[in-house]
């Protein structure tokens, strides 16, 4: 079953000569669908969720993590950005005038940082109260 976002089968026949084989020559068993996979951290990464939620469509949430975290540290995430790039520069170079990435930012509330407000009451220094001098006070 095929979900709304997942890849295209056009998407696809571009990106999967990008990837890495199903079978990387070692001990063990070969990868997991690679689109199935892929498609899994997609949605993981579109809507936020935690690596649990991934639905089981797109298999093992503990597969598409360590897929996603071990491409990440070999650059295979990386080659393949760079390569698309590339094909869509040759394609149309004033297309890639159009690009950007966003990133929506918003500034906390310095208390949800643990700032000290106006009306905080001093911090109380053992069971004697203490002058400003740094002196016990006299009661």
């Amino acid at each position: 079953m095929m979900g709304r976002f997942d890849l295209t089968d056009i998407q696809w026949e571009r990106l999967e000569p990008l990837l890495p084989p199903h079978h990387s020559g070692k001990a063990g068993h070969p990868y997991s669908d690679h689109r199935r996979v892929i498609n899994g951290i997609r949605w993981k990464i579109r809507t936020g969720a935690p690596w649990r939620d991934v639905p089981a469509r797109y298999g093992s949430c503990k597969t598409c993590f360590d897929r996603f975290t071990r491409w990440q540290r070999d650059g295979t995430w990386l080659r393949i950005w760079q390569q698309l790039a590339a094909e869509a520069l040759l394609e149309d170079p004033q297309e890639m005038g159009i690009i950007c990435i966003d990133s929506t930012t918003t500034k906390a509330h310095p208390h949800a940082a643990g700032a000290r407000g106006k009306h905080a009451r001093p911090i109380k220094r053992g069971s004697i109260s203490m002058s400003p001098n740094g002196y016990p006070a006299k009661d």
